[in-house]
C-alpha cells in the first residue's frame, strides 16, 4: 500500500472533501480576475515555450480587431509577461477597418452576422495603442503577405475572432509560411465556436468547419484541443475554445522542453 492510500484510509472524509474543494478553488484562482483569461493563457504559454526553446521574442496575432478592446488587452498581458519571463512580445491586429464583409454563403452564418458589423474607429484606437501594429485590409491578402512584409518574431499565439468560415479559412494561409517564423506548437483561441442559442455553431459551418477542413487537408499540421484544460475542474467555457496548432515538421518540434531527469523511483 502506498503513502497516498494510507492517508486516504485514515483521514476523515470531511477533511478530504474540504481539501478537494480547496484544490478546485485554487485552480480557479489562477485566472480569477484576469480579463480575457483565454488571451492571457495563450500568450503566457506561448512565451513560456519560447523561453524553453531559447527564444528572446515572440509574435502574437489577433484576427478580427473590431473596436480594439482585445488588442489593448493583449498589450496589457504582454507587458506583464515580459516582466516575468523576459520575453519581448510583438502584437499584430488584423482587420478590414470597415467591419464584416458580405457573407459568402450559409457557412458564414448570415442568420447571425451581417455586412458592416464590428466597424473599427481607426483614429480612436490608434491613439490608445502603445506598441501593437494594425494590419489593415482583406484577410485573404494580408495573411498571405504578412511574413514577408513584417518579418515577425516566431509566432507563438493566434487569437481568431473573424466570425465567418470564409475569413477564418483565409486567415489559415498564415500557417502556410515557413515554420521558421513559428514556434513548433502555436496556442490558438477561437471566439466563434460556442456562442448562444441563436448562433448554434456546428461542425459544418463557421470556424469549426474551417478547423476541420484544415486538419483534413494538412498532413503535418493539426489543430488539437487542450485536453489538460478541459479535463480539470472547474472547466470554464474558454477552455473549450483553446486549440494547439501542432507543426510536426518544425525542426524543433521534438526538442525536449520537459522536466530535467524526470524519474519515478520505486518506493
Amino acid at each position: 500500500m502506498n503513502i497516498k492510500r494510507i492517508i486516504i484510509s485514515i483521514v476523515p472524509y470531511w477533511v478530504l472533501s474540504f481539501y478537494r474543494s480547496y484544490r478546485r478553488i485554487k485552480r480557479r484562482s489562477r485566472f480569477q480576475g484576469i480579463e480575457r483569461p483565454a488571451y492571457y493563457y495563450c500568450v503566457y504559454q506561448g512565451a513560456l515555450l519560447a523561453k524553453r526553446l531559447g527564444h528572446d521574442s515572440i509574435s502574437v496575432i489577433e484576427f478580427g480587431v473590431a473596436g480594439g478592446n482585445g488588442l489593448l488587452n493583449l498589450e496589457m498581458h504582454a507587458e506583464k509577461i515580459n516582466e516575468e519571463l523576459g520575453i519581448k512580445i510583438e502584437i499584430y491586429g488584423f482587420d478590414t477597418e470597415e467591419g464584416l464583409p458580405s457573407p459568402e454563403d450559409y457557412r458564414d452564418l448570415p442568420y447571425v452576422w451581417q455586412k458592416g458589423f464590428f466597424r473599427m474607429d481607426f483614429e480612436k484606437l490608434r491613439t490608445k495603442l502603445h506598441f501593437a501594429k494594425l494590419v489593415l485590409g482583406d484577410v485573404k491578402e494580408t495573411s498571405q503577405h504578412f511574413v514577408d512584409t513584417y518579418q515577425p518574431a516566431p509566432i507563438a499565439a493566434v487569437l481568431f475572432d473573424l466570425d465567418y468560415y470564409s475569413s477564418t479559412k483565409a486567415a489559415f494561409c498564415l500557417f502556410d509560411n515557413s515554420t521558421s517564423y513559428m514556434l513548433p506548437r502555436i496556442f490558438t483561441y477561437f471566439d466563434d465556436i460556442i456562442g448562444s442559442n441563436i448562433e448554434l455553431h456546428g461542425d459544418f459551418m463557421g470556424a469549426r468547419l474551417a478547423i476541420n477542413e484544415f486538419n483534413v487537408t494538412h498532413e503535418s499540421s493539426k489543430f488539437c484541443p487542450v485536453y489538460n484544460l478541459i479535463c480539470r475542474e472547474p472547466v470554464e467555457t474558454w477552455c473549450h475554445q483553446i486549440f494547439i496548432l501542432h507543426l510536426f515538421e518544425h525542426k524543433h518540434y521534438n526538442t525536449f522542453v520537459g522536466k530535467e531527469n524526470w524519474q519515478l523511483p520505486l518506493t
